[in-house]
């Protein structure tokens, strides 16, 4: 796992920088595409390549990690809807190169079912960006979920609705109740995870994820099983890390591959 710490406003191009590189090498490239405040920066940074003629995502593909329950198609929290607006429209991928879990099929399981075959049809992941929750969730998956879990539907735990209520005008009430999400075990299929943590809210999910014991009641540590995991974080994410000293002075001392 590489930890890097930095100032929030370099994160966007130091993932850029990577995602560049993957298409400079696959431009068919697989990306897995998180919704939320954490990889804005990255979408931001990525579209102004792309308007610069720099970058093209015309023969990528992507896919979301996970969609609210009973959201009508363009309501404006639907993730489907967030991901259009944040990033899909302001690049070049082709027409409907990016998918997302239906949260308003009519069958939610074999929903569940299509999205991971449809993974599997693409070739899998190839880089999965992340955010993580306060209570060390990524994607969907709360505290208390396997470990080895797969796409399915989930139940939201309160404080993550609290933490999302900001994207539906402050109403707790309104944020669903259910989700389908890609599970730890889907999400450890990619091959390079980048996960973006930021501020000190963040800082004890951002601990237990580097430094804790591998556990259910923290998701996001599973990836501490991971061979190619890049964790970016701001100097109050990283408040709690015991080895912040040693992260910084190896990520001035990287070695670099001539």
């Amino acid at each position: 796992m590489d930890v890097i710490i930095t100032d929030e406003s370099s994160i966007g191009d130091l993932v850029a920088d990577d995602i560049a590189a993957l298409l400079q090498q696959k431009p068919h490239a697989v990306l897995g595409l998180a919704t939320g405040s954490s990889p804005l920066r990255i979408y931001d940074s990525v579209a102004t390549r792309v308007a610069r003629g720099e970058l093209s995502l015309a023969q990528a593909r992507g896919f979301t990690l996970d969609e609210y329950v009973g959201l009508p198609d363009g309501h404006p929290s639907q993730y489907r809807t967030v991901i259009d607006n944040d990033f899909v429209s302001r690049v070049d991928f082709a027409p409907g190169a990016v998918r997302a879990p239906r949260g308003n099929a009519a069958d939610l399981g074999q929903a569940c079912h299509d999205y991971e075959a449809a993974i599997r049809a693409a070739g899998g992941i190839d880089l999965q960006i992340l955010g993580i929750g306060t209570d060390g969730h990524i994607a969907f998956n709360e505290p208390g979920s396997s470990l080895a879990s797969r796409t399915r539907v989930k139940t939201l735990a309160e404080q993550t609705r609290r933490d999302n209520a900001r994207f539906f005008d402050g109403d707790v009430a309104a944020v669903p109740i259910h989700c389908l999400t890609q599970g730890l075990g889907t999400i450890m299929e990619a091959r390079h995870i980048v996960l973006v943590g930021t501020g000190l809210g963040k800082a004890e999910a951002i601990h237990q994820l580097v430094e804790g014991p591998v556990s259910a009641l923290w998701p996001a540590t599973v990836l501490q099983h991971h061979p190619h995991v890049t964790v970016l974080v701001d100097d109050a994410a990283a408040s709690r890390l015991q080895l912040a000293d040693y992260f910084r002075y190896t990520y001035a001392h990287r070695y670099l591959v001539q």
